[in-house]
């Protein structure tokens, strides 16, 4: 490829910044000053730690030793005693569904099902509690854990429900299966043609639909679905907040707006009602870019100042005057999906063993074709907008590079920092390329737990110990951020994150890819320093440093003193958003 370097991934690597007096102004009096506790700044590859931290107006405004935090604490000070317990950035999810999520907490759960049955019976209370006229809709089953080895199928479901629609989605979100009744609603027969990186399971002659769908060809039975409106738009939006506070995060994601036909409306519901009181970035679905980027303007013209100076609408102020956000919402790239999930990821030499039901040399398949991502890179490079990418095989690495190739000969090099979620697989040639152009992965070092031996098993040995190659970035001076991807994972955990990404151990208890193992410092920077840096949020966020904003999370335990093997077990105790508590334990 040729494309220069950006200068500006050598700042995550720099050397070690020595502790001092960082008080933005001698006259300032905090509001709040912590201390009694470990404070890890996150500013420089090694560890640091300050004895005090002082916040006034929703900034810190000092970071560094007890003694000369003096400087800033005056009568109206409130001294915060952390007892032993460990403050750090709140933390930043890079690749996470909050609004996806926020629907499925009125969903029926189906994480841990053992069987067909326990799924049909949960599926079936849920039917008891759906309002009329609403579909009765399930998540998070997996097909290999449960005994029978497969989804439901449309007969199955049928019972649950045989004169409403019925969906059930997979805890990766990419396959699911549903009843007559959802397909009637969503016009999908026999006969409809399967969509390019997707497909809808038929039963034996073609004639009939099974069931279960596949990629693209269950978003478009998603996309049906009847919008959240009222309360229960609001509910959306506020539960998901609870949650991802809950887990110490102070800045969200929802990677894929537009998966449901109303994501936009919820989202601007939530910005006219300022419900949020964490930010969320928001990247938009490939599909309704268009749709976004119009509501975006609107919201943007309704907020912006009148030449008077007022307000055409209230924008909730931000200590950072970051213009981006309105109301805690900040529209900030676009997603596409260049592949799918563990069973379906597209790579260039075939799996190791098939997935059920694949035959032959079998690759997996790509969702888009070439000229759809060239497009977007062609429209979007030279903007402020960021491309994400799910990808998990390294045929859709591939396609992804080609695409930037593609628009640095045409557009020149630029800061763009395009995400690659997931890059589960990356050959040591991509890596050198993601280097040149700026390209930064967002791991999913959780799904080891759940699918690591799935991945020895289907991907072959060599690809499983080299997948999420967070060892290879560190040593290349190259910087990666975890995320969850929730509700792909459980919960929107943070810290599950940093125990995975340290101890990479499956649920047999095997250790996937011992080499690629790093130090739970380097995970917590995943998720705070470098996940500022990705969201291009550097200047105000991931580290405890004067000037940024006052995103805080405080821990039962100090993740770097503890074994290992624990660190998804700590609490957290307290989360703080621009110096306001958002969530208390």
């Amino acid at each position: 490829m040729r494309c220069g370097r950006p200068t500006a991934i050598s700042f995550l690597f720099a050397s070690v910044l020595s502790l001092t007096i960082v008080a933005t102004s001698r006259g300032d009096v905090a509001d709040t000053l912590y201390t009694g506790g470990d404070i890890i700044t996150m500013r420089g590859p090694q560890p640091e730690m300050a004895e005090a931290l002082a916040v006034k107006n929703g900034k810190i405004v000092f970071v560094g030793p007890l003694a000369e935090a003096k400087a800033v604490v005056g009568p109206a000070t409130t001294t915060i005693d952390l007892a032993g317990k460990t403050l750090l950035p709140g933390f930043i999810d890079t690749h996470g569904h909050f609004v996806y999520f926020g629907k499925n907490l009125v969903d029926a759960d189906l994480f841990g099902c053992t069987d067909i049955p326990d799924l049909l019976t949960r599926m079936r209370r849920q039917a008891e509690r759906t309002p009329a006229g609403a579909w009765i809709v399930g998540f998070g089953y997996q097909p290999r854990q449960m005994k029978e080895n497969r989804a439901p199928t449309i007969e199955e479901l049928n019972g649950v429900a045989a004169d409403r629609p019925v969906m059930i989605v997979d805890s990766s979100g990419h396959l699911g299966a549903g009843n007559s009744r959802v397909f009637d609603v969503a016009g999908i027969t026999a006969d409809t043609p399967n969509p390019e990186g997707g497909s809808f399971t038929r039963k034996a002659g073609g004639t009939s639909l099974a069931g279960p769908m596949e990629e693209t060809a269950l978003n478009a039975v998603r996309s049906k679905r009847p919008p959240f409106t009222g309360e229960l738009a609001d509910a959306v939006i506020t539960g998901a907040a609870t949650l991802w506070a809950r887990y110490g995060q102070t800045t969200a994601m929802e990677a894929g707006l537009g998966l449901g036909s109303d994501d936009i409306e919820v989202v601007v519901n939530a910005i006219d009602k300022n419900l949020l009181p964490i930010d969320l970035y928001i990247a938009a679905k490939d599909s309704t870019v268009d749709d976004t980027l119009t509501a975006a303007y609107g919201v943007a013209s309704a907020y912006n100042p009148k030449p008077d100076g007022t307000l055409e609408k209230l924008r909730a102020a931000r200590t950072d005057l970051d213009k981006r956000y309105v109301n805690r919402v900040r529209l900030g790239g676009i997603k596409f999906w260049l592949d799918g999930s563990i069973d379906t990821a597209w790579f260039t030499k075939p799996y190791a063993t098939n997935p059920p039901g694949k035959t032959g040399g079998y690759s997996g398949f790509r969702q888009i074709p070439d000229e759809v991502i060239d497009a977007a890179f062609d429209r979007f490079w030279p903007t402020e907008m960021q491309i994400h990418m799910h990808m998990n095989g390294d045929a859709a690495a591939d396609q992804a590079l080609a695409a930037i190739d593609k628009a640095v000969k045409k557009h020149g090099m630029r800061d763009a920092r395009p995400v690659f979620v997931h890059a589960s697989w990356l050959r040591p040639d991509q890596i050198e390329k993601m280097k040149t152009c700026g390209a930064i992965p967002s791991f999913l070092p959780s799904g080891i737990v759940p699918g690591g031996d799935g991945v020895v098993r289907l991907w072959g040995p060599e690809r499983a110990a080299g997948s999420m190659a967070t060892r290879t970035f560190l040593r290349a001076g190259l910087p990666f951020t975890f995320s969850h991807d929730a509700p792909v994972s459980p919960q929107p955990w943070i810290l599950a994150l940093v125990d995975a990404g340290t101890n990479r151990q499956s649920a047999s208890g095997q250790v996937i890819g011992p080499d690629e193992r790093i130090s739970p410092y380097d995970g917590l920077r995943a998720v705070t320093a470098m996940a500022a840096y990705q969201l291009k949020e550097e200047k105000t966020k991931g580290t405890l440093e004067a000037g940024k904003l006052a995103d805080l999370v405080i821990l039962e335990k100090n993740p770097l003193k503890v074994d290992p093997v624990t660190i998804k077990d700590i609490a957290v105790v307290e989360t703080i958003k621009e110096g306001k508590t958002v969530f208390r334990r």
